[in-house]
């Protein structure tokens, strides 16, 4: 019953779509488990390019059942959204499965989000403004609308209007916006409920009846690590648990049943909003890595910030995770550096720090400590096996692997499906 959990080891974008989808063939069912539609990967199959937001990267494998699990928080809006996108370019999705126990972001939520982002000012945490986290918020609540919500016009009516009562008086007192009206939240989401209803499933059943029958399911995180409630660079993080543990808690799939936890890390590293950054670049450099790395939101257009790989972050993601395994994506765009720097380690008061700090004043405060490697001018792409990277791109990639605490079993050489190089089987 082989259940695997792949995830993000950085603050999100490490190219976690390509890693789900390179294995699409090899596993039955693929789970997103955590997050909404602020989680954007793109998968590039043949000569086209999939942007999706919400929905698992299994989707563009015929063979492969995709599953939101209960820990997603799902716009419905943008669920259709995105379901008709892919139908429009000939993708089948009738396949798709939906928790009945996921619960809903609403339009009072994005709302929310946005007004009170705005309020914020130069304390803002960078969100989406997509109503994540008052989603998330109302689910801690006890206030939140569940996908099974839909079908019982008299309790969504009730659970509407208590979570309204509370978030109209802060609309209209605090931040001088008009009362939203219960009946027209009520009306939208029944529309949507009836289009849905034929995705809609006890998706823990299915998937822990899938595993009794020894198929292979793959549980998909979105954002990263650092960007963990619990284990990131809090309060600049997610409102849930992209890491292993929330694979559990996301599914309804017990953590005896995982036999391998896969950490995607990107060569170098960026992250997409505000919050410490100790490699982050400001450069010539920086904006090398983002030109050529296009690195800009799948979700959102922004920016990226960029820097150089960070090890300390490499190896604080192997502790808390439990990774057995990394996926090491983008080699490709550090060709042409003559040099590398690699952050090995932090300097914090005068005092060299190889572990992440617990504390967030220290993070804050932490400078990097660099090795340089040697760099290389050939062209990677092209590359199928270990040996045909050259000689210091491999001894990039064994550096990388011995300073992150976990071996390497898949290098990206290429945003294409094919442009990878796999060592050990995930499977």
């Amino acid at each position: 019953m082989p259940a695997l959990v792949l995830l993000g080891a950085q603050w999100g974008d490490e190219g976690k779509g390509k890693a789900t989808d390179l294995l699409g063939g090899s596993v039955d069912y693929v789970v997103r488990y955590q997050g909404g539609n602020n989680a954007g990967h793109t998968v590039v199959v043949g000569d086209q390019k999939y942007a999706l937001h919400l929905l698992p990267s299994g989707i563009l494998t015929p063979e492969c059942t995709p599953v939101i699990g209960n820990g997603v928080v799902v716009d419905p809006a943008v669920l259709l959204s995105e379901l008709s996108g892919l139908n429009d370019r000939g993708v089948d999705t009738s396949k798709l499965l939906v928790s009945g126990n996921a619960h809903l972001i609403t339009p009072y939520h994005t709302t929310v989000d946005k007004v009170t982002e705005r309020f914020l000012g130069k304390r803002k945490i960078g969100t989406t403004g997509r109503g994540i986290g008052p989603a998330y918020a109302d689910k801690i609540n006890r206030v939140g609308i569940r996908v099974q919500d839909l079908y019982d016009e008299s309790i969504l009516e009730q659970k509407v209007e208590a979570a309204l009562d509370g978030k109209n008086q802060i609309l209209a007192k605090l931040y001088n916006r008009r009362a939203i009206e219960a009946g027209q939240i009520v009306e939208e989401l029944l529309g949507y409920g009836e289009k849905i209803r034929p995705y809609v499933a006890d998706t823990a059943l299915v998937l822990n009846k899938a595993l009794d029958e020894n198929k292979v399911v793959l549980m998909e995180g979105g954002q990263g690590t650092l960007l963990d409630v619990d284990h990131g660079t809090y309060p600049f993080v997610t409102s849930s648990n992209p890491t292993a543990g929330g694979a559990c808690t996301g599914t309804g799939v017990g953590p005896t049943k995982i036999t391998r936890v896969i950490g995607i890390l990107k060569a170098y590293t960026t992250r997409v909003g505000a919050g410490p950054f100790p490699t982050e670049l400001f450069d010539e450099d920086g904006d090398k890595l983002r030109s050529i790395g296009h690195e800009y939101g799948v979700t959102t257009g922004r920016d990226r910030r960029c820097g150089w790989f960070d090890a300390v972050i490499a190896r604080y993601a192997t502790r808390v995770n439990g990774l057995t395994d990394f996926f090491l994506t983008k080699l490709d765009i550090l060709t042409g550096w003559e040099q590398i720097p690699v952050c090995v380690a932090y300097e914090i008061d005068g005092k060299r720090v190889e572990e992440l700090p617990f504390s967030q004043t220290d993070f804050h405060h932490a400078k990097p400590v660099y090795e340089y490697l040697p760099g290389w001018t050939e062209d990677i792409t092209k590359a199928k096996t270990f040996s045909d990277l050259p000689k210091n791109a491999q001894a990039y990639v064994k550096a990388l692997e011995e300073m992150s605490g976990a071996p390497i079993s898949a290098i990206g050489v290429g945003p294409g499906r094919t442009e990878t190089i796999e060592i050990n089987s995930f499977v």
